[in-house]
């Protein structure tokens, strides 16, 4: 009996159509995950050594607990407002602004994480627009947890009302 029955026939032409298959998916994935899926997915894959933004050479810097510089764009979180840094209009404002940097800064600096796009790109400032996630969250809902930010409801709010 010749061993050529007994094996398994393949199409000659299968590990082409696989590879032609793999060659297609690779140009059309990258395009089709979105930013917020690719975070879902585990994806994430910005990082930076994060510090206070001092001075006018800003590259990866956080500016208050909203806003931060990333390889030399500035970025506004686009889900959230953090009291201000800059020109706080209480004494409360000012403690609630620094502990909203601090955790930014740590939060940036605990590991990877994507820079997503939802709605517009940038602001009337021209800062980009991006909602910051690490597996899928945003990283400005747990300051909004945490207290220290509101979620953006395209106003600000009065963070020294009684």
């Amino acid at each position: 009996m010749s061993h050529g029955r007994c094996m398994k026939r393949t199409r000659p032409y299968a590990p082409f159509a696989f590879a032609a298959t793999f060659s297609a998916l690779a140009l059309v994935l990258p395009a089709a995950i979105t930013p917020i899926r690719a975070a879902a997915a585990g994806m994430d894959h910005e990082a930076g050594a994060f510090d206070r933004c001092e001075g006018a050479g800003r590259v990866t810097c956080v500016v208050d607990g909203d806003t931060f510089w990333y390889r030399g764009l500035k970025i506004r979180i686009a889900d959230i407002n953090a009291p201000e840094l800059g020109h706080p209009s209480c004494a409360f404002e000012a403690r609630l602004a620094e502990a909203a940097t601090r955790r930014l800064t740590d939060l940036l600096n605990a590991g990877p994480f994507t820079l997503a796009i939802e709605g517009r790109d940038t602001d009337k400032y021209g800062r980009a627009l991006r909602v910051v996630m690490r597996g899928g969250r945003s990283l400005g809902e747990a300051l909004e947890r945490e207290g220290l930010a509101e979620h953006w409801h395209g106003r600000r709010g009065d963070w020294c009302a009684a």
